[in-house]
């Protein structure tokens, strides 16, 4: 008897754990952030902090799960107490050929606790189920772009700050 397993549903999360003289500037990142977010026609900028993380999470992917990942477009968000996020879904669905793969949430400035992610996923002919994640500063989930999913924040009394990188696999 054999198992062939045809499609998969991987959810990878973990801490960014950089070397010591080497964290990420959660300043920098936040600043980009907040001037992304409130003007539309300001594209999230090329930082050091940025590149760090993208690094980072490349490289240990490649390590640990042999994924070559090449990001697409990153932009990132912040929450207001107890907001909650429209569903979002990161590919095109006119347009598969040119739409990521993964989608990375990473916890840039977050009150403790007050941030969780929903994924909806099916498993087989059980439909409409949900996971959720909890999203901690300096953690990261990463999961196939074609899932939906939303944010939820709730007791935060200060800005929770999610940065967004979308991946292509290659």
């Amino acid at each position: 008897m054999e198992k062939k397993v045809l499609s998969e549903i991987a959810i990878y999360q973990g801490d960014v754990k950089m070397p010591k003289g080497f964290e990420i500037d959660k300043i920098s990142l936040v600043k980009d952030i907040t001037l992304s977010h409130l003007y539309e026609d300001i594209e999230f900028p090329f930082s050091i902090p940025w590149d760090m993380l993208k690094t980072y999470i490349t490289d240990h992917i490649k390590i640990k799960h042999n994924l070559n990942l090449v990001p697409k477009n990153t932009f990132g968000n912040f929450y207001q107490g107890n907001e909650i996020s429209k569903s979002l879904l990161q590919i095109n669905k006119n347009d598969l050929k040119n739409s990521p793969d993964f989608v990375l949430l990473y916890g840039v400035e977050l009150d403790p606790k007050t941030c969780q992610i929903f994924i909806h996923y099916d498993d087989n002919r059980r439909k409409g189920l949900i996971i959720p994640l909890e999203l901690e500063i300096n953690k990261f989930v990463m999961f196939p772009s074609t899932q939906l999913y939303y944010i939820k924040n709730t007791g935060n009394s200060n800005l929770n700050y999610v940065q967004t990188i979308n991946f292509e696999y290659i």
